[in-house]
C-alpha cells in the first residue's frame, strides 16, 4: 500500500519481534525450572538457546531483506516511490520501539534474564533500523529521481539487524562452548584465600550456565589435617564463594595436600 520496501524491511523487522517475544514467553517456564533428574545441573542453558533462536532468527530476515532490495536494484523499476504517510509511520516506529526497548531492558534487569535482554535489543535495533528506513522514505518521496534510495534504505536497516544480531548471539556462542571467565575466576581464587585454613588454590574454572555460574578448584591445606576438617573447610570455602558472588550458585571443591612444592 505504501510502496516503500525499506518499510517493509522495517515492518519484516519488527514482525521477528513478535515471535522473540512468544519464544522467551514460552521458555522462561523451562530455563527456570529447577535441577531434576534428566538435568541435574538445572535448564539454564535453555535461555541461552533462546537467545541464539532470537539472534539467528534476526540474521535470517536481513538476509532476506538483503537479497530482495539487490534484486530490486537490479530491476531498475522506477514506478511508484513510497507515500508520505509511510514516512510518519516509520518515525512513529522509532519512538514506540525505543520505549519497548527502555522498558524490557528495565524488566530483563529485575529478572537478570540474558533472554529477556536479548530481547530488549532487538527492540533497540528495530527503533535504530527505522531512523534510515524514514531517511530512505523522504528522499525517494520528495525527490523521485533517487528512487533506488528505498532499497538502499533497505539494506541499511539490514545491516542493523546484522549487527544486533550478532550482539546476541556471540555470547551465547562462548556459553555454548563452555568458555571461561577469567576475572571471575580470579576473585573465586580470592576468595578461597581469603578463608582460613587453605594454603593455595589452583584448578578454578568457571561456566556460565544461563543466567548463573558453575565453578570447580583445588583447595591445598595442611597435609596433617583429619578427613573430617578438610571436608569442613571445602564446606566454609564454597560457603564464602557463594556468600560473595550470587551469580556462582554451585562450587564443587577438591581438597588435596599442602607439600609447599610447585603445583601440578
Amino acid at each position: 500500500v505504501f510502496r516503500s520496501q525499506a518499510l517493509i524491511a522495517d515492518a519484516v523487522h519488527s514482525l521477528s519481534d513478535l515471535a522473540t517475544d512468544l519464544a522467551v514467553i514460552f521458555g522462561v517456564k523451562y530455563w527456570s525450572a529447577p535441577p531434576d533428574s534428566s538435568h541435574p545441573y538445572g535448564h539454564g542453558k535453555i535461555e541461552t538457546l533462546v537467545s541464539a533462536f532470537i539472534g539467528i532468527a534476526l540474521a535470517l530476515v536481513a538476509l532476506g531483506l538483503v537479497s530482495d532490495a539487490v534484486t530490486t536494484l537490479r530491476s531498475e523499476n522506477e514506478s511508484g516511490g513510497p507515500g508520505l504517510p509511510a514516512f510518519f509511520i516509520a518515525l512513529f516506529s522509532v519512538f514506540s520501539k525505543e520505549w519497548l526497548f527502555r522498558w524490557t531492558r528495565r524488566e530483563a534487569r529485575k529478572l537478570n534474564s540474558k533472554a529477556v535482554e536479548a530481547n530488549a535489543w532487538h527492540h533497540r535495533s528495530d527503533a535504530i533500523s527505522s531512523i534510515p528506513a524514514a531517511i530512505a522514505i523522504s528522499l525517494a518521496y520528495f525527490f523521485p529521481d533517487l528512487h533506488f534510495i528505498d532499497p538502499v534504505g533497505a539494506i541499511l536497516v539490514s545491516i542493523f539487524i546484522f549487527h544486533a544480531a550478532w550482539k546476541i548471539v556471540k555470547p551465547t556462542l562462548l556459553e555454548l562452548s563452555d568458555a571461561g571467565n577469567p576475572e571471575r575466576e580470579a576473585k573465586l581464587k580470592w576468595i578461597a584465600l581469603s578463608v582460613e585454613g587453605v594454603r593455595s588454590v589452583h584448578q578454578v574454572r568457571c561456566r556460565q550456565v544461563g543466567t548463573s555460574s558453575q565453578a570447580d578448584l583445588h583447595i591445598l591445606v595442611d597435609p596433617e589435617m583429619t578427613v573430617r576438617d578438610g571436608h569442613a573447610l571445602s564446606h566454609r570455602v564454597r560457603r564464602a564463594i557463594l556468600d560473595s558472588i550470587p551469580q556462582v550458585t554451585d562450587v564443587v571443591i577438591h581438597v588435596e595436600p599442602f607439600n609447599g612444592g610447585p603445583l601440578p
